[in-house]
């Protein structure tokens, strides 16, 4: 087999109407299906989710990543679609929300058909049919016509209840002259329980996510044309332009590949979905002096804290840190050599009580960021260096209490730094994204993290030592200094 190079790497967007039609179903069905047929698949998702790509890494065997035009800005969209997809046969990029819904406020940025424009790739909408026949066909024609930059190349009908059913919907398809790829019928085993935040992670059902991705594969297996959905791929427009590539952006040595499972044979001793943080170490290059060398950086895992952009570990390791993942419901101790600390997002709420009876790692946590070490906090790293959490002991790092909340926090933020710490200078402007059902009391410290436009007004987040800790989700590779300056802080702390 030949791989593509990663410019003309055949690709497809899978989008929908609305959330809730299918698309997590197909896009991890696809990738699974393509995966099983030998192929090397690069698995991506539209916009800042943290959650599907859990699934498609354990579909594909390869790193989830995201494309966010939001968060990374429009120009940055392909080269990071070319960073995963480098020496793949084939991407499968699932969208967000309906195909054109993006950003509020902000027109098409950020929206699927945006991510498809953006990557030249052919479209594939997965239509829920279970309440319409005839009518499908005005529905797609509306959507295929909407946009002439957006090329629909076909439908999947997803739960079509009958054969009876299913001729009907083709018969008025035809005559829209809409190609259809694929009809699949409601199958309980592939629906993946949610809750206040959408689907639970893979990392807190690892066992039931195994079968339900393999019952994706195989309901998407029998009811797609694989052959046809991959020549629709491969009439992709080619890209210009080069991969992202976090050496390149740091101007430092190129730093080691991320640990990728095999597709193939026995299974790996590490879940897909704990790999984003793991990155080995980089070569201290010869000529460097001991300052030089790598600093150890320990990154929060396993299943309380999952949510982690990729680059973000290959920026620490590309500006010389050593990357080495820790569970703190598992872990009583930080690791060895500890000189920073990155703690994501995820769902401690959903693990207070183990979090909190884990002491040892708590005192251990906080006495790194009463040394002055750097620690950068993102969410559920935000609950955690709080006092308490649901009554819960946490760390008590922060002058700060967490709890539940009956409202959903959810949107883009377009913040800038209003003080100086370990990520970046007072000043720095930065896009970030919130998704949280918890409450910090007091919302801010008396030197905050950020200042936020929007939807209102606000500081927000804490600076204080070496902690940097906000709710905010930000990719760092729309500003790549923030890890240099990160791991500098670390060197001299």
């Amino acid at each position: 087999m030949v791989m593509s190079s990663s410019g003309s790497v055949p690709r497809l967007v899978i989008a929908a109407p609305s959330s809730g039609s299918g698309k997590t179903t197909v896009a991890t069905g696809l990738m699974a299906a393509f995966a099983a047929r030998g192929l090397a698949v690069s698995p991506h998702k539209v916009g800042p989710d943290y959650i599907d790509p859990g699934y498609h890494a354990l579909a594909s065997g390869r790193v989830g990543r995201n494309l966010d035009a939001y968060l990374c800005g429009p120009e940055l969209v392909a080269p990071l679609f070319l960073h995963g997809a480098r020496g793949c046969d084939i991407a499968v990029v699932e969208g967000v929300m309906g195909m054109f819904d993006g950003a509020a406020g902000e027109g098409e940025l950020a929206s699927t058909a945006h991510v498809a424009k953006l990557l030249r790739a052919p479209v594939v909408l997965v239509v829920d049919a279970s309440s319409q026949s005839r009518s499908v066909a005005a529905l797609v024609h509306g959507f295929a016509s909407w946009d002439p930059e957006v090329r629909v190349g076909g439908v999947i009908l997803n739960k079509v209840a009958s054969d009876r059913h299913e001729a009907l919907l083709r018969e008025a398809l035809e005559s829209a002259g809409v190609p259809v790829f694929g009809v699949l019928r409601r199958v309980d085993q592939v629906e993946t329980p949610s809750r206040h935040l959408g689907l639970v992670p893979v990392a807190e059902r690892r066992a039931a996510a195994v079968e339900a991705v393999a019952a994706m594969a195989e309901q998407v297996r029998a009811g797609c044309d694989l052959d046809a959905l991959m020549g629709l791929a491969r009439g992709a427009g080619a890209l210009s332009g080069a991969a992202w590539d976090a050496a390149e952006v740091l101007g430092s040595s190129p730093p080691p590949p991320l640990p990728v499972p095999s597709s193939r044979g026995s299974a790996p001793s590490t879940p897909p979905w704990e790999l984003r943080p793991q990155t080995p170490a980089p070569q201290t290059p010869v000529g460097l002096d001991f300052a030089d060398r790598p600093v150890r950086v320990a990154v929060a895992g396993g299943p309380a804290f999952t949510f982690s952009y990729a680059e973000h570990s290959e920026l620490l390791a590309a500006a010389g840190a050593e990357v080495v993942v820790f569970d703190p419901l598992r872990d009583e101790q930080l690791p060895d050599g500890t000189r920073g600390l990155v703690i994501g997002g995820g769902f401690p709420e959903m693990y207070a009580a183990e979090l909190s009876g884990n002491e040892p790692l708590r005192k251990a946590v906080a006495a790194l960021a009463e040394s002055g070490a750097p620690v950068a906090a993102e969410c559920a790293g935000l609950l955690y260096l709080c006092r308490e959490l649901d009554g819960q002991p946490m760390c008590g790092v922060l002058d700060a209490d967490a709890r539940m909340a009956e409202k959903l926090t959810l949107g883009y933020r377009d913040a800038v730094a209003v003080s100086d710490s370990s990520l970046a200078v007072a000043g720095t402007r930065m896009r970030g994204h919130e998704f949280h059902r918890t409450v910090v009391e007091p919302g801010a410290g008396d030197a905050a993290a950020w200042g936020v436009r929007v939807p209102r007004r606000r500081l927000e987040g804490f600076v204080q030592r070496g902690v940097h800790a906000s709710y905010l989700h930000t990719h760092w590779a729309s500003v790549p200094g923030v890890a240099r300056r990160f791991v500098e802080r670390c060197r001299t702390s």
